[in-house]
């Protein structure tokens, strides 16, 4: 059974060779450099024409010889979930060819008994690990027979759901032929998102915004789990991805007290869909960045 590519035709393009051309042109303008001991990425999830440009920071980190599985945790729009979730599907439809879900890993992780398998019609529904599938497929289009993929539907998970999630998937992170993808904007703001935060001491409220992010990406840049749930417990930044960035905080975490390995995180762009000036106005955040590996 396949899930299809629902958001292709309106969100990016349905046409392959469009859309490879739009990709490609976006990872040579980014000015980043391939790293070998990549972890996992930080990729937003809203339409191309808004965030593809910002995202190709992240994917061009990725060396694709050295990849053979993806992990894809992304959060759920419209359904309630108190934990995760993962495909029933076999294969995920893209423009530019189909992407083949690792069922021995679905397997390992349905083991735990901490999965459910979410429907096709919430699978096709959601769009937060779609959005990741194009760039997925271009980046590791050399090898495209030769990896698979772990899609995660993530739930509004509680601090310690966070915490027992991101010991699941430590002993993943530290295979160094696995990749994570986050899937996750940044601030939602304006009346439409039901978020007005504004510090006028930063200037407008586009530039209250920004210093609003990037508090939180300095945060998730000193990979610290319990002061990012502080920081939205403060602020309630509407980062919709902030469940799936928790997990991968405390996998890191987890991962550095087990082996003693050096993590570090650094984001490398970050945008904004539009520049508010004024209370009517309304715009999203993007940002991308990478986990890496220290040897």
């Amino acid at each position: 059974m396949n899930r299809r590519a629902s958001h292709a035709g309106s969100w990016y393009s349905s046409s392959g060779r469009s859309l490879s051309n739009s990709l490609e042109g976006w990872l040579q303008d980014a000015n980043i450099e391939i790293e070998s001991g990549l972890r996992a990425i930080i990729s937003p999830h809203a339409g191309y024409s808004y965030c593809g440009s910002c995202a190709a920071y992240a994917y061009k980190r990725i060396d694709a010889q050295k990849i053979k599985k993806i992990f894809i945790l992304g959060p759920s729009h419209h359904v309630y979930l108190k934990g995760c979730a993962l495909s029933p599907t076999t294969f995920y439809e893209t423009p530019l060819y189909n992407l083949k879900i690792d069922q021995e890993i679905n397997c390992e992780l349905q083991q735990t008994e901490k999965f459910q398998l979410m429907s096709r019609e919430t699978d096709e529904a959601e769009h937060s690990i779609e959005m990741q599938l194009p760039y997925i497929a271009k980046a590791m289009e050399s090898v495209k027979d030769n990896f698979t993929i772990i899609p995660v539907l993530v739930g509004s998970l509680d601090q310690q759901s966070e915490k027992l999630y991101g010991k699941i998937f430590s002993k993943y992170l530290l295979d160094p032929e696995n990749l994570f993808v986050i899937s996750s904007d940044f601030c939602h703001w304006g009346e439409r998102f039901n978020y007005m935060h504004y510090e006028s001491d930063k200037g407008e409220i586009y530039q209250s915004i920004e210093a609003l992010d990037k508090q939180g990406m300095q945060i998730i840049e000193s990979l610290d789990p319990v002061n990012f749930y502080q920081y939205l417990k403060t602020y309630r930044n509407t980062i919709c991805g902030r469940h799936p960035i928790s997990v991968m905080l405390n996998a890191a975490s987890e991962a550095q007290k087990s082996t003693g390995a050096d993590y570090e995180f650094q984001f490398h762009d970050y945008k904004q869909s539009n520049r508010c000036m004024n209370e009517g106005d309304s715009s999203v955040s993007y940002a991308a960045g990478s986990l890496v590996v220290k040897t």
